[in-house]
């Protein structure tokens, strides 16, 4: 049996009220072919055969149209099969990307960029972030610096906006520290660091080139440890296994800074939980940047302090390591493997510092140098010509004219104090 529907025709009599039959099933003797009259007033008029593939089985007493469609045997054997077999696995190539004609070459997967060096004294390992692009962090180490075994100058730079304005300070910055240093005696140290910097952004803002990039530097000059940054990136030193932040972090939460780029007419705000300046940068000081030139300066904050025994290793590191890892955690991580042990691995420990970080869901560059402090400490004292030995008390006083520097060992201890010139004569110990 057949299920028999009418097809509706505009004007059709068997579509008129009250006279439209109930819709019924009753055999269909067999499919109608050819045209079928429309009433008089149909304008419509075509075969039921197109009309076979949308409107099966179609009868009527009252209708013009009607037409049947009986399952074949092959249908039911299809139908059949289906049922009793699953259907084979369709092996769907992957379509081409849409080249219009040309071929698009295929990118080559970038390796993940990871550094690791083991120099004299110094110890580094900088390693790519996981939120990819381009690798931003950079080192620089300047050591036996004009061709005095003991001054040297180390340097961690983290770019922003690309790695342009950290490449080209980790090229200039120690060489105009140095020109400046050279040209001047040991009371103007700062004034000659904070100068290099000064020039270096002035060089690279000419080049008109984008980014920027926060900078630590650590000199090692006639005794001292002198410390400068702009920016997150910070300097941690181990003072018998205690952890000592030698520099602060220049950020808009730092209320001096707040207060400064206000002062200025900039304004700081919290975009998604982070200070930032003019809604843009989240550090207030650094190379480049020049857009926000009149906000974000370049003068480095800088530290002086003279070399002690106590000192055992300095840490310099972007804020890719700062922002997972503890200062005491990261001079926790570093003290077994280069105090105290007869095989020294500091460069294993800065791995496992950058490692540290990634695993508290670091995505950022992260680079971190250490330098043994000690190492420093034997140079001087090493590289002294002892001439006089003068005994004032508990105190002796050892005097070199090789290098004109002059030493106290006091209760056991050798603490460098100062340098004299040549043609010096004084005998007594300056702090």
């Amino acid at each position: 049996m057949s299920c028999t529907v009418a097809a509706a025709i505009p004007n059709s009599p068997a579509f008129q009220s009250p006279r439209l039959p109930s819709i019924f099933c009753k055999p269909c003797p067999s499919p109608i072919h050819g045209p079928q009259s429309p009433a008089p007033s149909s304008s419509l008029s075509f075969p039921l055969s197109s009309l076979s593939s949308f409107a099966p089985g179609l009868s009527s007493p009252k209708s013009p149209l009607s037409l049947r469609v009986n399952k074949t045997k092959l249908q039911s054997k299809t139908s059949t099969s289906l049922k009793r077999k699953r259907p084979g696995i369709l092996d769907i190539p992957v379509p081409k990307a849409l080249g219009f004609g040309l071929e698009t070459p295929r990118r080559k997967k970038e390796k993940v960029e990871v550094a690791e060096v083991e120099g004299d004294g110094y110890f580094v390992c900088s390693k790519r972030g996981r939120r990819g692009g381009i690798m931003e962090d950079r080192y620089s180490v300047f050591v036996d610096a004009n061709g005095y075994s003991k001054q040297a100058l180390f340097g961690v730079f983290d770019g922003h906006g690309g790695p342009k304005a950290a490449e080209f300070a980790a090229k200039k910055l120690n060489k105009n520290i140095m020109d400046e240093v050279s040209s001047r005696c040991q009371a103007g140290t700062e004034t000659a660091i904070r100068n290099g910097y000064l020039t270096t952004d002035e060089e690279f803002l000419k080049q008109t080139v984008n980014g920027g990039a926060c900078c630590v530097t650590a000199l090692i000059h006639q005794g001292n440890l002198v410390v400068s940054n702009t920016g997150d990136c910070r300097a941690v030193m181990s003072r018998g296994g205690v952890a000592e932040a030698l520099t602060s972090d220049h950020r808009p939460s730092r209320k001096d800074e707040k207060d400064r780029i206000e002062a200025l007419g900039g304004y700081v705000d919290s975009c998604h939980g982070v200070w930032r300046i003019q809604g843009s940068l989240a550090v207030t000081r650094g190379i480049g940047d020049g857009h926000l030139k009149r906000w974000v300066i370049a003068e480095p904050e800088t530290r002086v302090l003279k070399i002690k025994p106590e000192f055992e290793f300095l840490i310099l590191a972007s804020d890719g390591l700062w922002d997972k890892v503890t200062n005491q955690e990261a001079v926790d991580v570093i003290h077994p493997s280069c105090v105290g042990v007869d095989k020294l691995d500091p460069l294993s420990a800065c791995k496992k510092l950058v490692e540290l970080s990634l695993s508290r869901g670091s995505v950022d560059d992260t680079t971190v140098m250490s330098h043994r402090l000690e190492d420093q400490l034997f140079k001087i004292i090493s590289s002294l010509s002892i001439l006089v030995l003068v005994e004032e008390g508990s105190k002796f006083i050892r005097r070199s004219h090789s290098r004109g520097a002059v030493m106290e060992e006091y209760e056991g201890q050798v603490l460098v104090n100062c340098s004299l010139r040549k043609a010096s004569s004084t005998e007594s110990v300056f702090r």
